[in-house]
């Protein structure tokens, strides 16, 4: 049977509920079981596509195409499984749900309430989850305890623990425990509020996950204990960490995943954590830096371009370095003072992104690059920029552009999928995973070293195969196609040291000790320069 474990979060947000399923599922994972996750976020968004980075950072795309939550990339990135569009729920998509049905006639006339309807298409999501095959589902309720965007969320998971039992629902709490320097001491009654919030919900927490500074002394453990109502094993120690790699390390050190298992009755094999510590060591021993620059709009909001971050530090890591980003805002650059902001730059990334701002800034970087034999790696709409600068500034085509940019021009290099509608953008990407067809003898097939490439795609533009021979006859070549549509995946240019973009999104796809090729590329011709 399926065992289902909850994390829910106390007294502020923000403090890793979503770091700590994940650490809890690397844990299961590496011990024989199979783990699937989802996240339950309280707002009204149908999904974060829609969303401004400013609000919630990056969206994170799954392989069958779902926009979801950023902490999926976590989830994706710890247990190192392909998660589905059942991973990522919203309030909004509940209530659009049940509010469909209500249209289609399907409640018979009844009156429609968050009880039982909400609460029972909350459990019907809930339940989906074990379509995955997995011996354990970790669900993240997102928000706090106390918020009231939260509590049908809350009230489902308690009516699911009546439905199955003890034996087969587990509830982690992840509350505030907040150190006062001035007294110097531990305040554990945000903890004990927060607990006391959830028993007045009817949820009895099973285990306690304070999250900390430091390391946090025996007896304010004991008064979490006694005073919470659970034993004192089942209080884990979860300080701040350099690295939310280390989480699962820490974790393992307190037998969470044992304490689990005993409640579930789940058979652990020997928990096979050397992997993971190897990563660790390569972490640690990555004293080296190496210095690259991100060329974007968000560059405020590094969550913005959270898997790009983590997909580059691990390809850092891979090869012995600590990766050091320089954040350039590209709405900041101009052709009088491009190449002095960018004079010393190592390696060039153009991320992905909408909307016209900071675009001629972007087209800058990419010149930059190309002219100056400086690695670049250009990601999504970094694709479609490296586009249109060969066209302006190589092929000199006058008014070369994107549709996206200027509807108008007279030369579209990059043009809306064809059959897309316009008009609404929730729903009109070009999502999830598929399949490259890599050209032989190319930097694109070296660095996959595979005829095919397998990637997640978000995006409505696309090449213009009108001007392909144009580039192929100035020195571009087109390295990765999606055969079934004639598009174009990857370019590059082969006189250049390292000069590479792709249509989809290649940070998807790193793991710990697996970094993206595109990436691992990348970060080591950096370093060869």
């Amino acid at each position: 049977m399926t065992k289902y474990i909850f994390v829910t979060g106390g007294v502020v947000s923000g403090l890793g509920k979503g770091i700590t399923g994940s650490s809890l599922g690397v844990l299961l994972k590496n011990s024989g079981l199979k783990v699937f996750m989802q996240k339950f976020d309280p707002y009204l968004n149908v999904d974060p596509g829609t969303m401004s980075p400013y609000q919630h950072g990056e969206v994170y795309v799954t392989e069958d195409g779902a926009e979801t939550d950023l902490d999926l990339g976590h989830y994706e990135r710890f247990i190192d499984e392909n998660l589905t569009r059942n991973s990522s729920v919203t309030s909004g998509r509940i209530y659009l749900s049940v509010l469909e049905a209500e249209r289609r006639g399907d409640w018979d006339g009844k009156t429609v309430q968050v009880i039982p309807h909400i609460t029972d298409e909350i459990k019907k999501k809930v339940y989906a989850a074990k379509n995955s095959g997995a011996d354990v589902v970790i669900t993240e309720i997102g928000g706090t305890v106390g918020d009231i965007e939260s509590q049908p969320f809350i009230e489902s998971i308690r009516q699911i623990r009546m439905e199955l039992g003890r034996e087969n629902v587990l509830f982690i709490h992840v509350p505030l425990l907040p150190y006062l320097k001035v007294s110097n001491e531990y305040k554990t009654k945000p903890v004990q509020h927060s607990v006391k919030e959830m028993l007045s919900l009817g949820i009895q927490p099973d285990i306690i996950v304070p999250r900390s500074e430091s390391d946090i002394p025996k007896e304010v453990r004991d008064k979490i204990s006694l005073f919470c109502n659970i034993p004192l094993e089942n209080v884990i120690v979860a300080p701040d960490e350099t690295s939310i790699y280390h989480v699962p390390i820490t974790l393992y050190n307190q037998n969470l995943h044992r304490i689990v298992a005993k409640q579930l009755g789940l058979q652990l094999k020997p928990t096979k954590i050397e992997p993971w510590k190897d990563f660790l060591k390569k972490l640690e021993s990555s004293q080296k830096e190496l210095q690259l620059y991100i060329v974007g709009k968000y560059v405020e909001l590094k969550d913005a371009y959270l898997s790009v971050v983590e997909s580059l530090q691990i390809a850092g890591f891979e090869n012995g370095y600590k990766v050091k980003i320089e954040w350039i805002q590209a709405g900041n650059l101009n052709d009088s003072n491009y190449e002095q902001i960018l004079k010393n730059a190592k390696g060039i990334l153009v991320p992905g992104g909408f909307g016209q701002r900071g675009i001629r800034g972007k087209i800058l970087a990419a010149k930059f690059a190309r002219e100056n034999n400086i690695p670049y790696l250009g990601i999504c709409l970094g694709m479609q920029i490296a586009a249109i600068e060969f066209a302006q500034n190589v092929l000199k085509i006058k008014n070369a552009n994107s549709t996206e940019f200027d509807p108008t021009t007279s030369n579209p290099i990059i043009d809306i999928i064809k059959g897309k509608d316009t008009e609404n953008l929730g729903g009109t990407l070009r999502l999830g995973l598929y399949q490259t067809k890599l050209k032989s003898n190319t930097l694109a097939h070296k660095l996959y070293a595979s005829d095919f490439a397998y990637e997640r795609h978000r995006h409505r533009y696309e090449f213009n195969n009108n001007y392909r021979e144009q580039f192929q006859n100035a020195g571009m070549i087109f390295s990765g196609e999606y055969l079934e549509k004639n598009l174009i995946e990857i370019i590059e240019i082969p006189s250049h040291k390292f000069f590479i973009a792709a249509q989809y999104h290649p940070e998807f796809t790193s793991r710990p000790n697996k970094p993206n090729p595109l990436f691992n590329g990348f970060i080591k011709a950096i370093i060869q320069q």
